[in-house]
This record gives structure tokens, sequence and C-alpha cells, in this order.
């Protein structure tokens, strides 16, 4: 009887220490657009404090470390028509990126996405109108992201800029652009091409995508972006002034960014660039993570590649998820907590499963990225349908050990979103 009681208890311990609390932030009746695109930023001065934006134009805030949310609609001159990116600063200030729809007509409009906004909040709360940044019609502006230098102050975005979306004339292009805000967010510069080799605009795999800016440890400015099957690399030593003459191919990507998931709408591996400037022993390491299907069209994967030397060598690509099936794992993201340099990445995975049931993944490295231990942390899964949008991405944060990945589900077409809430004393 001992012994049984023993293994009851042991099981029910393992149940528990399994299980991280799920707290729904929102949900979204199906329609144009569903629910989805989440970004999350911690307040580093104060964890407790977190904001969450999500397409089209909605911002939630918490102040009980994402246990509970007050909802907002965030409103600009400018408009807001989705490609949330939320950051933080070390003052604690929020900066609120999105695209601009300022007719309010959304693909209608011929101005749609004529330029990126950023909007600031120094409480998370309450928003200025918003600022425009590379404004140049009848070019269109997408997909941005930022990142707030601690050692400069800067904040940095970058995007791409299509001479017309989705247009299969080979005179039209995509760039890679990039502009600095050195008076936190009340400017930006006028935007530089970055890129080398321009992209197509059809919105595919020779389009140029999945620009993410992250900063080195003596200020290094670090992007990486997917065209052509191939995840290119460039980076700044001068603050953005001067970029690499020759970008860099830091690995390959077989079948390209652009590609099918069951029950998606649509799906991509665009990559996410992440530096570890913490005072740990991999600080200085850079790391570009991404998913694709270089195993099959029936088994997508979540791949990590770093460099420790400035990003002049690469290793070769590790591979996140552990499971050895031959399954879907997509919609990738990743941060370094600056505390401990440990990194987090937070993607869906199917492998336990043989229909398109889909659970949410968390994958933490200590040791700089050479192995991941993975936690199942949605307390149940989901079935997408391609009925509703689904978005192009989630997100995750991680300050002083609180870690928060944020995503999106979808039960009987209905879009909701979802939070984690996670500490690291709470993993193995």
């Amino acid at each position: 009887m001992r012994q049984l009681l023993l293994v009851i208890f042991l099981f029910t311990f393992i149940d528990i220490s399994a299980q991280f609390k799920n707290v729904e932030i929102d949900a979204w009746l199906p329609g144009d657009y569903g629910l989805c695109e989440p970004s999350i930023a911690i307040n580093p001065n104060n964890p407790k404090e977190m904001v969450v934006g999500a397409i089209l134009d909605r911002v939630y805030y918490s102040s009980k470390g994402g246990q509970k949310w007050k909802e907002k609609t965030m409103k600009s001159s400018y408009g807001v028509f989705g490609d949330p990116c939320i950051i933080a600063d070390n003052n604690g200030d929020f900066y609120y990126f999105h695209l601009s729809d300022i007719e309010g007509n959304s693909w209608s409009s011929e101005f749609i996405l004529d330029r990126i906004v950023c909007q600031k909040s120094t409480n998370g709360k309450k928003w200025n109108k918003g600022v425009s940044i590379g404004l140049n019609r009848p070019k269109q502006q997408d997909k941005e992201w930022a990142v707030f230098d601690p050692y400069s102050g800067n904040i940095y975005v970058t995007w791409t800029q299509f001479d017309k979306y989705d247009s299969y004339n080979p005179t039209d292009s995509t760039n890679i652009m990039f502009s600095i805000s050195s008076d936190r967010g009340l400017t930006f510069t006028e935007p530089i091409r970055i890129n080398e080799i321009a992209g197509d605009c059809r919105d595919d795999d020779q389009t140029v995508e999945g620009a993410v800016p992250a900063v080195g440890p003596n200020g290094e400015i670090y992007v990486a972006w997917s065209m052509d099957e191939k995840i290119y690399f460039d980076v700044s030593l001068d603050g953005g002034i001067t970029w690499l003459k020759e970008d860099m191919i830091i690995a390959y990507q077989p079948e390209g960014w652009n590609f099918d998931i069951p029950g998606i709408s649509r799906a991509n591996g665009l990559p996410i660039t992440s530096c570890d400037i913490s005072e740990g022993p991999f600080k200085g390491n850079i790391y570009v993570n991404w998913s694709d299907q270089k195993n099959g069209a029936d088994d997508t994967d979540i791949w990590l590649v770093k460099s420790s030397d400035g990003g002049q060598s690469w290793s070769s690509p590790i591979r996140v998820n552990n499971d050895d099936t031959k399954t879907h794992q997509f919609f990738t993201w990743m941060t370094v907590d600056q505390s401990s340099g440990y990194l987090y990445i937070v993607y869906y995975d199917r492998s336990a499963y043989r229909d398109n049931r889909t659970d949410v993944m968390l994958a933490v490295s200590k040791d700089g990225g050479n192995t991941f231990k993975n936690y199942t942390i949605s307390e149940s899964p989901f079935i997408p349908e391609e009925i509703a949008f689904f978005g192009d991405y989630n997100n995750i944060d991680a300050v002083d050990g609180v870690i928060r990945p944020v995503w999106t589900r979808m039960d009987d077409t209905i879009t909701s979103l979802w939070i984690a809430l996670i500490n690291q004393d709470d993993l193995d």
C-alpha cells in the first residue's frame, strides 16, 4: 500500500509540475481577421507590468503579471492596420509599432500601408497619437519590427518595403528598410535600404521578408531575413550608418519561408534574430531562429543557428524540437532573458497527434543554444480551421525569470488570445 501511495504521489506531482497556468486575454468572433499576431513586452523595471498588441487594433495592459488584463482600441490619425510590435525601453515606457490605414477603408484605400506608425505610452494605458515612419507613396511598408538599444537609448526598426504589394511585374521589388529614433520614439530618421539583393513583390519565397533587429553588447545592430530558400544576415557596427556591402548567407531554408500547414490559412517560417547582452557566459551570442520543411511537406521543424564571433561564422542548424515524428512544428518566436542569458522559444506542435490537434510548446536553452528542453505549455490542444485568418506570428518576452509566451488558438472557428504564466523557477 505504501508503494502504491508513493506511485500515486509521484504521478500527481509530475502532472502538476508539467502544468502552467493559461490566461485568456480576449476572444474574437470569426470575420475578415481573427484575433491574432500577438506581440508582448514586459516592463524591465517592474515585470508585473506588461502590454500585448493584436490585430488589427487591439492593445491590452496588465499590472498583475498577466493574470488580469484591461483592453483598449488603439487609435491613430494614420490608422491602425495590424502587424503589431510591442517593445519596452529601460525607463519602462512602451512602444506600439503597426501598419497604417490612413483612410480607414482597409484594402480599398490607395493609401493602405503607406507608412509604419509608432505610438508611445509611459504607463501602458494611455498612448500618444503616433509618429510616421517611412512614408514613401505609392510604395507600401509591411512587416515591421523594432528593438531598443540600452547602450545608446536608440530605437531601431526594420521592415519590408514593397514597390507594389502582390505585384507580378518583374520591375517591382521588395527591400529591407531601416530607421532610427534617437529621441525615444518622437521622431525617426529617413529610412535607408540595407539589403544587397532585392526580392520580388509577390509576398512569397522570392520576396525579402522577416527582418527582426537585435542589438549586440557593443551596440552592434544585427538583422536577418529570408529570400529564395536562404537566410541572409547583415550587421552595422556604427549605429546603423553603414552596413555590409555583401549580405551573408548564414543558413539555407529548403522549400522557402512560405509553406502550407493543414488547417492554417497561411503559414511562414520567417527568421527571428536575438542577441545575448547579459553578463552570462554566452554574452555576445547571436541567435537566428526559423522553421522550414527541409524534411518534407509533412514535417515542419524549428531550427536555430548561432554565432559567437559577432556574426563572422555560424554554427550548423540545431533542431529545437526534439520529437522523432514526421509532424508539424511551426510559428516560432524567440527571446533572450538578459538577466540570465537563457534562451526561450515558443512554437506550435503536433507531435503528439495524428490529426491537426495543436499544442503550444516552450523550448528552453541554458547552454547558449547547444541543447533545448521542450515543455508543453498549453493546457489543452486546439484544432485550427482555414476559415479564419490565423496571423503570421506569435511572440514571447522574458525579464528576470518572468517568462510570458503569448499565442492565438482557435476553437470552433473562434480565435482567442492566450498567455502562459511561467517563471524560470517553475522549469526543471
